[in-house]
C-alpha cells in the first residue's frame, strides 16, 4: 500500500489525523524550519487558484517556487510543483522512499493517523529543500490550525472566501470555521483575507482586507468569474512575503498570461468527437450559477450537465440552479464521501467510473461538468487534458 495513504486506509472508525505525529515526522526530516519564506493558503473555495497566482507572481520575481496543492488534478504528481511544473514520476518515487524510511523510524502509532494531504505537504517542503527553492506556497488540505500547513509558521497566510463546509469537523458555523482556518497563523504571520461575509469578517478580526482591484493587474491577466478574487488574493499575498521585489512588468505579464487552471472554468474538447466540455470545480449554488453563466455566454444552449456533489457540498443549491437542464449525477466509490441525499427523479445516476470519453460524447456537443475536484480531475484524465504545467516562467521559454 502506498506510503502516502497507508495509515489513512488503515484508520479505525472515528479515528482522526494526528498532527503531533506529523510534527514528529517533520522534525525527524528536519523540515520544521524550511529556511525560506512560506505562504499558506486556507479557505473554503478557490485555494488552488490563489496558490497558483501567488506562485506565478513569485516566479516572475525571479524566485524558484515550490508549490503544494490538494488534491492532485490528474495524479499525485500534480500535488507538488516547481515553477508550475509537476513532479516527475522519479521525483515522486524518491520522496516516497524518504517518507517510508522516516515513518518506519517513528514510534508505533497508538491513536490518529498520518493524513495523505499532510504527507504530501511534508514531501513538498522536503522537495523544496532538495531543489534549493527560494519560496514555498502551501495550500491547506481542509482546515487551518488542524492542518499540517500550520507546522511551518507561515510568513503570510491568504484566506479565500469561507462558507459553511465540513460542518461538525471544522466548526458548526461559518464563524467557527473561519477561526479554525485563521488559526494557521503564527505570531509573526501577515494575514490577508479576500472579501468575506459579515459573520466571517467579524470572526477573522484584525486582518488585512483585500478589495477587488488591489492587485493592480489588468482584467486580461485575471481569470473570469469567481476565480478573479482568489487570483488577486494570491498576488496580493505574494507581495507581502519578506524580501520580494516587484517583477519587471513585461515578465509579470508574460508569466501570468501563461497560467492555465484545469478544472476551473476550463474548456476541453473530447478527443475524436465534436463534443466540447466546460469543466469547473463548483461545489455550491454560487459556483454552479457562475459556471452556467459562462457556458451560456459561449453557447446558445447547454446539451447536458454532469455533476458530482457529495453530501457535505451544497447539493440543494446546485439542484435549484440546474432546474430545467438534463443532468447526470455521478457518484464516487469512496466510503469517506457520502452520496445518500435524494436527487430529482429526472436526473440520471451513474458511477463516476462510467463517465468516460465515449459517454461524455454521447451527451451532446455542449456539456458542462461540475463538482468536487476529485471528479473533475477524473474527467480531465478521461479527455487527456494537460496538467503538467500551470504556468511558464521566462527561464523555461529561454532557448538552450
Amino acid at each position: 500500500m502506498d506510503v502516502f495513504y497507508r495509515e489513512w486506509e488503515r484508520r479505525s472508525p472515528g479515528e482522526t489525523r494526528d498532527l503531533s505525529r506529523s510534527r514528529a515526522l517533520a522534525d525527524a526530516l528536519g523540515l520544521l524550519n524550511p529556511g525560506v519564506p512560506v505562504l499558506v493558503v486556507v479557505g473554503s473555495k478557490g485555494k488552488g487558484t490563489a496558490a497558483t497566482y501567488a506562485s506565478a507572481y513569485l516566479a516572475a520575481a525571479g524566485l524558484r517556487v515550490c508549490t503544494v496543492t490538494s488534491p492532485g488534478l490528474r495524479s499525485d504528481r500534480d500535488r507538488i510543483r516547481v515553477d508550475g511544473r509537476a513532479l516527475s514520476a522519479a521525483e515522486l518515487a524518491a520522496l516516497r522512499d524518504v517518507l517510508e524510511e522516516a515513518i518506519a523510524a517513528l514510534p508505533p502509532r497508538s491513536h490518529g493517523y498520518l493524513a495523505p494531504t499532510g504527507l504530501f505537504t511534508l514531501s513538498g517542503v522536503r522537495h523544496a529543500r532538495e531543489v534549493d527553492a527560494d519560496a514555498i506556497v502551501l495550500e491547506a488540505g481542509m482546515g487551518g490550525r488542524s492542518d499540517e500547513v500550520s507546522l511551518f509558521s507561515p510568513d503570510v497566510a491568504a484566506i479565500t472566501p469561507i462558507f459553511l463546509e465540513h460542518a461538525h469537523i471544522l466548526g458548526d458555523t461559518p464563524a467557527q470555521i473561519a477561526k479554525e482556518k485563521a488559526g494557521v497563523a503564527g505570531p509573526g504571520t501577515v494575514v490577508v483575507s479576500a472579501p468575506q461575509s459579515a459573520e466571517v469578517s467579524e470572526a477573522l478580526g484584525d486582518v488585512q482586507r483585500m478589495r477587488p482591484g488591489d492587485s493592480g493587474l489588468p482584467l486580461g491577466l485575471l481569470p473570469a468569474g469567481l476565480g478573479r478574487t482568489n487570483a488577486e488574493l494570491g498576488v496580493v499575498a505574494a507581495r507581502r512575503l519578506p524580501g520580494i521585489a516587484e517583477p519587471p512588468p513585461e515578465t509579470l505579464r508574460d508569466v501570468l498570461a501563461s497560467i492555465v487552471l484545469p478544472g476551473r472554468l476550463s474548456w476541453h474538447d473530447v478527443p475524436g468527437t465534436a463534443t466540447r466540455l466546460l469543466v469547473d470545480s463548483a461545489v455550491d449554488r454560487t459556483g454552479v450559477a457562475a459556471a452556467l453563466a459562462a457556458a451560456r455566454r459561449a453557447w446558445d444552449e447547454i446539451d447536458h450537465v454532469v455533476v458530482c456533489l457529495p453530501d457535505h457540498k451544497d447539493l440543494d443549491g446546485a439542484i435549484a440552479e440546474l432546474e430545467g437542464l438534463p443532468v447526470t449525477f455521478a457518484r464516487l466509490p469512496w466510503p469517506r464521501l457520502g452520496f445518500t441525499r435524494p436527487l430529482p427523479p429526472a436526473w440520471d445516476v451513474v458511477d463516476a467510473a462510467d463517465v468516460t470519453r465515449e459517454s461524455l460524447a454521447a451527451l451532446g456537443r455542449r456539456v458542462v461538468v461540475l463538482g468536487t475536484v476529485y471528479f473533475t480531475g477524473h474527467v480531465l484524465g478521461a479527455v487527456d487534458a494537460s496538467t503538467e504545467r500551470l504556468f511558464v516562467t521566462a527561464a523555461v521559454r529561454r532557448p538552450f
